[in-house]
């Protein structure tokens, strides 16, 4: 008797029980997360429309290919380094579209950099020239993202104030243009400073 055709179908029925349950199972419950409201507030919450724009920009600049936004591992280097307070899980994404999990890191994460107590200026002068702020860093320079530009009556109060050794010529500013604004509101809002139900920080759980 010729048990192939018995054998062939037995092993496509395992592959297919398999596939629906580690595969597609998952896949579809993943689909159908939604925001969770506590007392008003959405989690994971919504980036306000300059923020949104800076998304943009992020993703215009290339900064997905060195930097994740998604804190590996309830317990490990990612909490140690202060990157993040739990690890993430996909109802974080909800609403984003696209979202900028990324895969490598020649830079930090930055999933809850916005939580940090780094300021705009900590920004604009990192994004301008990463030395300013963080000597040896392998970031390249975005000065292409600020105007240099003549000083005409009173200085600008969003001009930045370079230090020693970064000035650019007397009678001249650095001022950040409309895209290194909204750069720097996306990385302000990026903060996942809240617990969800399936992902509590450590300390909520006892370790």
């Amino acid at each position: 008797m010729n048990r192939g055709p018995f054998i062939f179908v037995g092993l496509f029925i395992v592959l297919a029980f398999s596939w629906a349950n580690l595969v597609n199972r998952p896949i579809q419950q993943s689909g159908q997360l939604s925001a969770i409201y506590d007392d008003s507030e959405r989690k994971p919450r919504i980036a306000p429309g300059a923020a949104d724009q800076g998304k943009l920009v992020y993703q215009q600049m290339g900064c997905v290919s060195c930097h994740t936004q998604q804190t590996r591992l309830t317990v490990g280097s990612d909490i140690d380094r202060a990157w993040g307070i739990r690890q993430s899980v996909a109802r974080d994404y909800v609403g984003q579209y696209p979202a900028l999990i990324g895969d490598r890191r020649i830079g930090p994460d930055l999933s809850n950099v916005g939580a940090k107590e780094l300021d705009s200026e900590w920004h604009h002068l990192h994004f301008y020239n990463s030395q300013i702020t963080s000597a040896g860093s392998n970031m390249p320079s975005y000065s292409f993202l600020y105007d240099v530009r003549p000083v005409i009556g009173q200085p600008s109060d969003r001009a930045l104030d370079l230090p020693e050794g970064y000035e650019v010529d007397p009678g001249y500013e650095v001022v950040p243009t409309r895209r290194a604004e909204a750069l720097v509101a996306y990385m302000l809002s990026l903060k996942v400073d809240y617990d969800l139900p399936e992902a509590p920080s450590p300390e909520k759980i006892g370790l």
